[in-house]
């Protein structure tokens, strides 16, 4: 179903899900109030079971669908990118949600400097998720916005990129994750630039399990290694940056007072973090069917009676004018 504003859409945002039924409400809802308002919403599914398209139906979407066994990030994002019909495309997860309504406004914004290829924003954790990753989000993602920045890193959970420039530049469909990093060391090389905007910020909602986060960095770290291939991760970087993360993590707890849960998984988070990068560097070889399975559908051999009734959650849209700078003092 197209987006149904009279006038031509002016931005389009393509959301990749997958069981998303949990959150993609709270999104959309967000993508409803937003200063740009002439969005093309594209919402690209690989065989969602959970009601996940009864909710985003209620919106103005055009929904594209990717069998599961055809899935990968980057060929999913090829399918929605061609869908496309506008200059900009806003990248997001179906687990994020905006905090403000001028978000796509202020990720776009980088593009007035033509040289700028892909933009991408701030991310924060929300009341549940785990302390070590909201320091993942707190170092990857800084308070400043960065208008020409010197490497390749992005995120394509809340990320924009140039139409034109996809159709050049396809994202690689063989990758188990990282397309985005690819994708822009690639532009990067060509002579484009990377731009980083603090003010365009999302809450990035992981409800992983530890063993889906080990999966999760095992196969970036597959990906990883395959874009850099002279990159090695030895036994001896997992030991010390494991223990250098949870001791760091454990000072920052005790500044802030940290929950009781976190006491515990803290050191569960790292390790899964860095066993995960380590084991990931040394795979070789094709990646499976099995191992596919394991990488992008883990839950998928269980699945869950739809809810009589589904609702979307709606976010807390905060007023950017008044309230930006009280986020700012709070973080």
């Amino acid at each position: 179903m197209r987006n149904h504003h009279i006038a031509s859409p002016v931005c389009s945002v393509v959301i990749r899900c997958y069981n998303e039924k949990k959150h993609i409400g709270r999104l959309l809802h967000g993508l409803m109030q937003q200063t740009v308002q002439r969005l093309e919403i594209i919402v690209v599914d690989s065989g969602s079971t959970d009601g996940t398209l009864s909710i985003a139906s209620r919106y103005p979407v055009r929904i594209v669908n990717i069998r599961p066994g055809d899935f990968s990030f980057g060929r999913s994002l090829n399918l929605g990118c061609a869908a496309a019909e506008t200059p900009f495309i806003v990248i997001a997860s179906a687990h994020v949600y905006p905090l403000y309504q001028d978000w796509i406004e202020q990720l776009v914004s980088a593009f007035d400097n033509p040289r700028v290829g892909l933009v991408y924003g701030k991310q924060r954790g929300g009341e549940t998720t785990r302390f070590s990753e909201h320091q993942v989000f707190a170092r990857w993602f800084p308070e400043k916005s960065v208008t020409t920045q010197c490497h390749p890193f992005c995120n394509n959970a809340n990320s924009a990129i140039r139409s034109d420039l996809w159709k050049q530049f396809r994202y690689d469909e063989d990758l188990t994750g990282l397309e985005d990093l690819d994708w822009a060391n690639r532009i990067v090389n060509a002579g484009h630039q990377i731009a980083y905007q603090s003010d365009a910020v999302v809450v990035h909602l992981h409800d992983e399990i530890l063993w889906q986060t080990y999966n999760r960095y095992r196969r970036e770290a597959m990906a990883f290694k395959r874009i850099f291939p002279n990159e090695n991760f030895f036994i001896k970087d997992f030991l010390r940056l494991f223990f250098t993360n949870t001791i760091s993590d454990y000072n920052n707890a005790a500044r802030n007072g940290a929950r009781s849960r976190d006491i515990y998984e803290i050191p569960l988070f790292r390790f899964m973090q860095f066993f995960g990068t380590y084991r990931g560097f040394k795979e070789s070889g094709s990646i499976t069917s099995q191992l596919k399975q394991t990488f992008y559908y883990p839950n998928s051999n269980k699945p869950k009676p739809l809810p009589q009734r589904m609702r979307p959650d709606e976010p807390l849209l905060i007023d950017y004018k008044s309230e930006r700078r009280t986020y700012r003092e709070n973080r």
